[in-house]
């Protein structure tokens, strides 16, 4: 994600201390070395799109609504299919809270997957696109979910400590877990349905971002959006 009104990415950066910009990461899609892997972690990098969409935006986060000692899922309907996700509301009670929020406004409807890095993660969340989207505010880090990264885990992507906002991550592939060396972003669900959709978006063919920080190909050469999130609770 970006830092609001200042036009920074912000990214889900690789590496100990990288949490801001990140050159740094696991390991490169399709590249095998000897050496440490490199393909720059879930962050959000710019992706130029047609859309014009800036997104609603709030001066402050959103009350609290939810209980967290219910339980939450996400039902995803995308371009390319439907997944769900298990909402962690009573271990990252105010991320649910805030996403449930967003997505029971209608903030994600029409909102591209702009990152794509198929052996690490699918990253949205961004109304403009571009990787420098907010909804307007921060909250704060919630890092004691007990979850590790995985495929399949959701988490925050974030312009720093206490710096999340709208956009999100999904975990596709191995290069993933590496996040777990320095673990920074916000783990607040899991796909519990449709892993074939979350992956058949990891499919979809990316090339160079001129204007990103990663280094391998990580920019969609073809749109794929979320056309709704649907909110239930048990």
């Amino acid at each position: 994600m970006n830092i609001i009104g200042t036009g920074t990415k912000i990214i889900v950066a690789c590496g100990l201390a990288a949490m801001l910009l990140a050159g740094c990461g696991s390991k490169q899609a399709g590249e095998t070395t000897g050496g440490t892997p490199q393909t720059p972690p879930p962050a959000a990098s710019p992706a130029p799109t047609e859309s014009n969409n800036q997104g609603k935006k709030w001066s402050q986060p959103p009350a609290m609504t939810i209980d967290p000692d219910k339980k939450y899922q996400a039902e995803f309907d995308t371009s390319k299919g439907s997944f769900t996700i298990e909402l962690f509301a009573k271990e990252a009670p105010n991320t649910v809270n805030n996403f449930v929020f967003l997505a029971n406004e209608g903030f994600y409807e029409g909102v591209t997957f702009h990152r794509i890095i198929e052996t690490f993660m699918i990253q949205t969340g961004d109304p403009t696109g571009t990787g420098t989207g907010t909804p307007g505010y921060y909250i704060k880090d919630e890092l004691e979910s007990g979850y590790s990264y995985e495929p399949g885990i959701v988490a925050m992507a974030k312009s720093g400590k206490d710096r999340n906002g709208s956009q999100f991550f999904i975990c596709t592939g191995e290069d993933s877990k590496s996040l777990n060396l320095d673990p920074v972003y916000s783990i607040f669900g899991k796909v519990i349905d449709g892993i074939e959709t979350v992956e058949d978006i990891a499919a979809t063919p990316v090339k160079m971002n001129p204007g990103g920080i990663d280094r391998n190909p990580s920019l969609p050469t073809e749109t794929v959006t979320i056309n709704k999130i649907v909110i239930h609770e048990s």
